[in-house]
Formats: C-alpha cells, sequence, structure tokens
C-alpha cells in the first residue's frame, strides 16, 4: 500500500492521498474475513487503515458504501474467473460448464472475504448502481453458459435460458456458502463440494435431456 504511518511530529500517522480508498478496501478486506461483513464499524475500517475516523468519508459516505465498494471488485473478479473457466464453451460446453463450477467453488473458497461482501450483506442493489451491473456481468456468464447448453435440445423442446442459469447458480451458490467456504463456517462433507455439485448439474442436466440421452448428441 501506499500509506504511511508517520508524520512530522514522530506520533501523528499519514498516508498518500492517492491510495486512501486503496487502503481502506484493503481494511474492509481484513476485518471481513476476520469478522464477517457486520463485524465492523466504519471508524474500525479507518482505525485499521492507519487513518482518523474522519478520513474515510473523503471517499465513502457510510460503511455501506465501502461494503458496497469491496462488493463491486468482488463481482469483478468474480466474473473475470467465470469467464476465464467458461473460454467461450471450448472445447465443448459441457467440459467448459464443469469448469465454471470448479472456478465458482475455488472464488467461494479462495476470496471468501469477497464472497461475503458479494452475497451476505443485503445492500440494495438501487442504492449501488455499479455494484448491480458488476453482479448482473457475473450472472450472465452463467446465461451465457445455460443458452449453450440448452441449444443441445431441438428448439422446441428447450427451457429458457434464463430459468436454467438460475437453477444452476442456487445449486451451485447453495453448495458453495454450505460446504465449499474457505473459512469456519465451511460444514463437513464426506465428498468434495467439486464432486458434490458435479453430481447435481448431472442429475439436472440428465432431467433436461442434455446430457445421456440421444438428443443429446446432435
Amino acid at each position: 500500500m501506499g500509506w504511511s504511518r508517520h508524520g512530522r511530529d514522530g506520533g501523528q500517522r499519514g498516508y498518500h492521498h492517492g491510495n486512501l480508498r486503496e487502503a481502506l478496501v484493503a481494511a474492509a478486506l481484513a476485518l471481513i474475513a476476520e469478522r464477517g461483513p457486520f463485524g465492523f464499524s466504519f471508524a474500525e475500517a479507518a482505525r485499521h487503515a492507519g487513518v482518523s475516523p474522519a478520513a474515510p468519508y473523503r471517499h465513502f459516505r457510510d460503511r455501506d458504501e465501502l461494503l458496497a465498494e469491496v462488493a463491486r471488485r468482488g463481482f469483478e473478479r468474480f466474473e473475470a474467473g467465470l469467464a476465464g473457466a467458461w473460454d467461450d464453451g471450448r472445447p465443448d460446453p459441457i467440459t467448459a460448464f464443469d469448469r465454471i463450477g470448479r472456478a465458482y467453488l475455488a472464488f467461494a473458497r479462495e476470496e471468501h472475504a469477497y464472497y461475503a461482501a458479494m452475497f451476505e450483506t443485503s445492500l440494495p442493489l438501487d442504492r449501488y448502481p455499479e455494484l448491480h451491473l458488476a453482479s448482473d456481468r457475473a450472472f450472465a456468464v452463467l446465461r451465457q453458459a445455460a443458452e449453450a447448453l440448452a441449444a443441445r435440445l431441438p428448439k422446441e423442446r428447450r427451457p429458457p435460458a434464463l430459468m436454467m442459469g438460475l437453477h444452476i447458480w442456487a445449486m451451485t451458490h447453495g453448495i458453495a456458502s454450505l460446504f465449499g467456504r474457505g473459512d469456519a463456517s465451511r460444514r463437513a462433507l464426506p465428498m468434495s463440494p467439486e464432486d458434490l455439485l458435479e453430481a447435481g448439474v448431472l442429475i439436472y442436466l440428465q432431467g433436461l435431456g442434455i446430457v445421456g440421452g440421444p438428443s443429446a448428441d446432435g
């Protein structure tokens, strides 16, 4: 970080103005990882960043706005991870979709502070349009994948891609939240979260006729 804890009198804490925003985001991430998204105040985030309680107001209206910024950045990283895993459906949609599921679980496990800010803060999206757009772009990767999977069926039998995307998102998110977290809230499971998700998605796609039947081959 580009902020320092010294001043001309040797006791004041200072910072480089251009990096205060980054210092506050980093402080929020550290506190979320330690205490959860509701476990700290705006003043504590300032103290953790090494600045006065008034300093954060230069960049954020309140703690919720700081959390919204953390969540927005999380969704951007999330989108990049999902899009990279999807890789435009190469070499085939089924293989690529399996990678998306694994990328989702890896994000929940490895970026649990971002994940908590994204999904556990209950921030009103209409108040934070940039956060709303970032979350929509992340879901758009799942919807694109659902469209590619549905395209394996004849047109008259294709389910709505939006519905498919939401079903698969709910399943993946549930497994990630219950069994795939990287923090103390993770529940014990006699199999890997990846295996559990793979089995659940396979059953879902078989039920739709996308895999495991003659229609899946065309």
